[in-house]
């Protein structure tokens, strides 16, 4: 079997020939790119290939011929020509402060200058990125190409200090401003990175840019898709399965639960190129890709503001919404679909595309929705998947007195010093538990009657469920108030072709009471 080529980011390595490992060709999103125009964007998220794919450009536009042998550019390429490279990485610049970001940057561009027997006379950072352009394009008499990686990590970095990223964002608008005056000495300008920002001169000043990040036509330029999957890695699927001691359809479709299901068009899903390569490598299903990043303060974001529809529920947005934003003014979808913990599930096409976007596959569900349960009640995220096992038998079997004892000892972590009078704190965290149980989740659904506080399904049954809170009124007296709102308002009613359990949880401070009835239509 070929090698997996995990954590490789370089393309000269990968395809040399003694390491003989496993390559999915991108080329032809390359050719398709180059062929059509040249100054491009890309966002995906962390870990999805974006450092490999510059990096095959890097080597197609030296022209080193030998290591794309065998790809779908090989024979399409004029590798008579070679262009100067100026490729950036800004995973290898120092940003904690504008000063140390000048620094690196003015350091790189020495280098750059230096390597290619140029000498620099400007001191400014800007003037220096011009005049390296064309310097290079004078001494060497073919157009510059420009390629940035992760050009928004000075921003993203210092998220949670918000004047250093401001002023890192201000100190790259000039720097990414060089590009639209050095127009005629680029023959092609490609930028990755995470998140679009407003402010940018890359988005504002330079309106030729194409953003391809969720353009059909680029929807497999990272990632594996099912074909790719199945043709490059079919032998460790055949290991895999043999380990497992499942059928190789069987596995496959548990992979693909896992891993796949990101999309950025709507129609063309991919499987994350990092936990995939993980799992052959380890033959074991874990949250290799979560693992690597948990993001805390996305995490912290959605229990302090209660959001957790956001995840747990489809959201439909318009084309605006990927659109760049500012910094520090980010809303909690917009950075969820970034940071790659949603996708876009489907488009609806129109004068006005609309987008529903989700969760990808279970990596992502299971592994966020663990972690934010435990940031509501800091129960231990290794326990709880054994806590969950046990409160689905307890909802199946009607089993109130073990519901309410799971919920106690929920309750038991949340910090004592925590002073919780909020509903709504409690009910977002049932519904978060809920969730991990495999329902799907539908809180605070409208009907002609009144407003449902959450709608859980399961393939053959549905569970309708009503929150209490209350200080002052006994846990026994809310859940008969919240079954008889149920039934008085006749929230069951479009549910009538499954079996429909009806629940009322009661709060008051930590204590909890539930009640459960199978619904009897007289």
């Amino acid at each position: 079997m070929k090698n997996l080529p995990i954590g490789i980011q370089s393309f000269s390595k990968l395809r040399t020939n003694s390491n003989d490992y496993l390559y999915v060709d991108k080329t032809r999103h390359i050719y398709n790119m180059v062929s059509e125009g040249n100054v491009y964007f890309l966002s995906r998220p962390r870990r999805f290939g974006k450092s490999l794919l510059v990096s095959a450009m890097n080597e197609l536009f030296n022209g080193n011929k030998d290591i794309f042998e065998g790809l779908y550019i090989y024979d399409k390429w004029d590798w008579t020509k070679k262009n100067p490279v100026i490729r950036l990485d800004f995973g290898a610049r120092a940003n904690k402060t504008p000063q140390d970001l000048t620094i690196s940057l003015s350091d790189f561009l020495n280098f750059e200058a230096s390597d290619n027997g140029i000498r620099l006379e400007s001191s400014k950072l800007p003037d220096k990125f011009g005049e390296l352009i064309t310097k290079l394009h004078l001494s060497t008499g073919e157009k510059v190409v420009v390629l940035i990686d992760e050009y928004d990590k000075p921003i993203i970095d210092n998220m949670s200090q918000l004047e250093v990223a401001e002023s890192n964002k201000r100190l790259l608008h000039d720097f990414y401003q060089v590009l639209k005056a050095e127009d005629d000495h680029l023959r092609f300008v490609f930028m990755t990175g995470v998140s679009k920002f407003a402010g940018l001169s890359v988005f504002s000043a330079l309106n030729n840019i194409n953003d391809i990040t969720i353009d059909a036509k680029y929807a497999a330029i990272c990632g594996y898709t099912q074909e790719e999957l199945e043709s490059v890695f079919s032998e460790h699927i055949k290991a895999a399965a043999k380990v497992f001691g499942y059928s190789q359809k069987n596995l496959m479709d548990t992979i693909r639960s896992r891993y796949d299901g990101y999309s950025w068009d709507g129609e063309i899903t991919v499987y994350n190129p990092f936990s995939t390569l993980l799992f052959f490598d380890k033959r074991v299903f874990d949250s290799y890709w979560f693992a690597t990043g948990t993001p805390t303060f996305l995490i912290d974001m959605i229990k302090n503001r209660n959001q957790v529809t956001d995840i747990l529920e489809p959201q439909e947005v318009g084309k605006n919404f990927f659109k760049s934003a500012d910094v520090g003014d980010m809303d909690d979808l917009s950075l969820l679909f970034q940071t790659g913990y949603l996708t876009i599930k489907s488009k609806k096409r129109g004068i006005d595309n609309i987008y529903t976007l989700g969760m990808p596959n279970l990596e992502v569900r299971e592994a966020f929705l663990e972690n934010l349960l435990s940031s509501y009640s800091k129960y231990p995220a290794g326990k709880v998947p054994i806590l969950r096992d046990k409160m689905q038998a307890q909802i199946r079997n009607s089993d109130e007195q073990g519901l309410e004892q799971s919920f106690r000892l929920l309750y038991a972590y949340i910090p004592y010093l925590l002073k919780i009078e909020n509903e709504k704190y409690y009910q977002s965290m049932f519904l978060v538990m809920l969730a991990l149980l495999g329902f799907d989740i539908y809180g605070e659904m409208l009907t002609n009657a009144g407003r449902i506080d959450a709608v859980l399904r399961l393939s053959d049954f549905v569970v309708i469920s009503e929150f209490k809170y209350s200080a002052e009124k006994s846990l026994e007296e809310m859940t008969q108030a919240a079954i008889e709102q149920i039934i008085d308002k006749k929230y069951y009613e479009r549910f009538l072709d499954k079996t429909i359990i009806m629940l009322g949880v009661a709060f008051n401070g930590k204590d909890v009471k539930c009640k459960m009835e199978k619904l009897k239509i007289k």
